[in-house]
């Protein structure tokens, strides 16, 4: 059903229990239910939020508007997990119930400080005229979830900004505590700004400068910055709203990207030498990644695979967005590498050599080998005629191309139905995941990434190798999250 789009800031407390049982009822009748991905319950997920290692379990959040498939007022749900791989919601909902957050709670991130998760976020505030306030914002959460929000906000607008400043992210540099915010200056361009938390205190704030990155001041908005390390050299993570494509082309309507630096200058707010802009993700769907440095140095990512301003085939149920699989980040031949952690391979069940799988029930990986010099031509989700998700490998002409033009319900056609990148003549490697509605496919351990969303008719459950070589093993899946 279409969601009413004047009630995305109807309050809380004002849907009844008739209406969220018809939600509900609605969200269940969907066929494309992620079976090992994040996903809501109803209504929307995005951004990632709150990626942290706290009381002995990794903790995520994500946010969430409850009531239908609508950008509206925001919270964030909790999530924790033993393994990075199986996420189990808590119950525990951040809701919008503070003067400094009426109108939402906007994405930020989390850090253990002592015995508590100290969370840092964007509160949205709207004035009787519609005018937006916003104000980055602590709260602290205990062991038993118990969660206090601070009376003042930690930082707010600065002067040289418009009211586009948000996504607060916390990181450790050196033994000091510093954050990064994305922003919008007063020339209506993309800025990113580095504070410092003064003598460590994380409640205390004050800004260094405009991060200097290589910034090609083509953007309107950096939404979503965060700042890792990887073997010891800084990588941003960011989605330029707005990119000029002549700085690098992209077509999906907002683009996540990445630099990878030489060195970290906190003092002088700069990223040294950094690289040229890379694209994350080639896929169709990938926004909003958030990052940080695991305790044991690792730096691992989640990202919202989904984009603000494109509806989707589930919005019909009430429902809309998920997460992907949590990746790691590694540095090789000074390219960036993504691959789900070790730990995904504990979903593995029965597993056989590949072949032409006539059906499936689309939740599946395939670790397969492509010969170099080779072309060959894959499709998932296929029905008995061959059409479905066709993934094309031209090695040869080194390209990869992933086209979802007859793979079920049609969607965004305004930015094109197929993604492709650039390949070496190499024997290659592809590890793909299949999650009913969602595949994110890793090429050569990560050193290429497509991600995205299809959703296929009732018939188009098959593999099919319509041409050339392909090698491998799938693997059916466990269904438990």
């Amino acid at each position: 059903m279409a969601f009413d789009s004047s009630l995305r800031y109807r309050p809380y407390e004002d849907w009844n229990a008739e209406e969220i049982q018809q939600i509900e009822e609605n969200v269940a009748k969907s066929p494309w239910h992620s079976h090992f991905h994040i996903e809501p319950k109803r209504g929307l997920l995005n951004d990632p939020n709150g990626f942290s290692y706290f009381d002995g379990k990794w903790q995520l959040f994500y946010q969430w508007f409850p009531f239908g498939a609508a950008h509206g007022l925001k919270s964030w749900v909790h999530t924790t997990s033993e393994d990075l791989v199986r996420f189990e919601e808590t119950g525990i909902v951040l809701e919008p119930d503070h003067p400094l957050d009426t109108h939402g709670m906007y994405s930020g991130s989390a850090m253990q400080m002592d015995d508590q998760l100290f969370i840092f976020y964007t509160g949205n505030v709207r004035d009787k005229d519609w005018i937006r306030h916003p104000y980055q914002n602590g709260a602290l959460m205990d062991k038993d979830g118990k969660l206090v929000k601070f009376d003042l906000p930690l930082i707010t607008q600065p002067a040289d900004t418009t009211d586009h400043f948000r996504d607060p992210q916390i990181f450790l540099y050196d033994g000091q505590y510093y954050a990064i915010i994305g922003g919008q200056d007063l020339e209506n361009k993309g800025i990113i700004k580095l504070y410092k938390a003064v003598d460590n205190d994380y409640k205390n704030w004050e800004e260094v400068g405009d991060l200097a990155f290589g910034n090609d001041r083509t953007a309107y908005m950096m939404e979503c910055p965060n700042l890792v390390f990887v073997d010891n050299r800084p990588v941003l993570l960011y989605c330029p709203q707005g990119l000029d494509k002549t700085v690098l082309n992209y077509d999906n309507i907002y683009p996540n990207m990445y630099k990878i630096g030489q060195d970290f200058d906190p003092e002088k707010a700069e990223i040294l030498e950094p690289s040229a802009l890379q694209n994350l993700d080639y896929g169709f769907e990938c926004y909003a990644t958030q990052g940080f440095n695991a305790p044991d140095g690792r730096a691992l990512t989640v990202s919202w695979l989904g984009l603000p301003d494109v509806t989707y085939p589930t919005d019909d149920y009430d429902y809309q967005g998920a997460l992907s699989l949590v990746k790691e980040l590694r540095l090789q031949d000074g390219k960036l590498y993504q691959y789900p952690v070790d730990a995904i391979t504990s979903l593995r069940q029965d597993e056989k050599p590949f072949a032409a799988q006539m059906e499936t029930d689309n939740v599946y990986e395939l670790q397969l080998t492509i010969p170099k010099g080779s072309q060959t031509e894959l499709v998932l989700c296929a029905d008995a005629d061959g059409k479905g998700l066709k993934l094309s490998i031209d090695l040869q002409e080194g390209t990869f191309t992933v086209d979802r033009s007859q793979a079920g319900q049609q969607y965004a056609l305004d930015f094109g139905q197929t993604r492709s990148c650039f390949l070496d003549n190499q024997d290659t490697t592809l590890a793909i995941f299949m999650d009913k509605s969602i595949f994110e496919i890793f090429i050569n351990k990560g050193e290429k990434v497509f991600s995205g969303r299809v959703y296929p008719n009732d018939d188009q459950t098959g593999i099919r190798l319509t041409h050339g070589q392909a090698e491998g093993t799938f693997y059916t899946l466990n269904h438990g999250r």
